[in-house]
């Protein structure tokens, strides 16, 4: 773990590192993982990279093959980046309204019985789903001195019911 009164020099690794390091103890970050910082340089990375790419395709848009990139370019791929990606939580009266229409409907009355409250019987998983069936016993002849017959006569075909 790292602590807010590291100095530049006593960081190991690369200058982006020590950057982050730096910036997350200015932030007042008492402790983090070692693997925070490359994480968030792992972010950082991506995430200019889809937004030089972005930015190249709309220059190429806008201005033609091997066209440069403008600044309106890079604005147009952060706030085209920021509405795909970064969205917020919806609107705390949105949530309120959704629960004051559910909450409309009160739940049904618990009835006064004793044992276990199950649901109606075609909601309960409770009965068996399969049916056991000696027809290739009845079907096939015997032969007594065959040791196949013997091993046919302890099978038994479990077929599953299809309702």
């Amino acid at each position: 773990m790292s602590s807010p009164g590291i100095s530049d020099e006593s960081i190991k690794g690369p200058k982006d590192v020590r950057l982050i390091h730096l910036i997350l103890s200015s932030l007042g970050v008492p402790s983090y993982s070692q693997t925070v910082p490359l994480q968030l340089l792992t972010f950082a990375h991506r995430y200019t990279q889809q937004l030089i790419q972005d930015s190249q395709v709309y220059a190429e848009h806008s201005r033609g093959q091997n066209a440069p990139i403008s600044v309106e370019d890079v604005r147009l791929a952060v706030a085209s980046q920021i509405n795909h990606s970064f969205t917020g939580p919806p609107p705390k009266e949105f949530l309120l309204e959704l629960a004051m229409e559910r909450n409309r409907k009160p739940l049904p009355q618990i009835q006064p019985s004793y044992g276990f409250r199950l649901p109606p019987e075609k909601y309960c998983l409770t009965q068996p789903n399969w049916i056991v069936s000696n027809e290739t016993q009845q079907n096939q002849p015997k032969e007594e001195n065959s040791s196949d017959s013997r091993m046919e006569e302890d099978k038994l075909d479990f077929s599953v019911k299809s309702e």
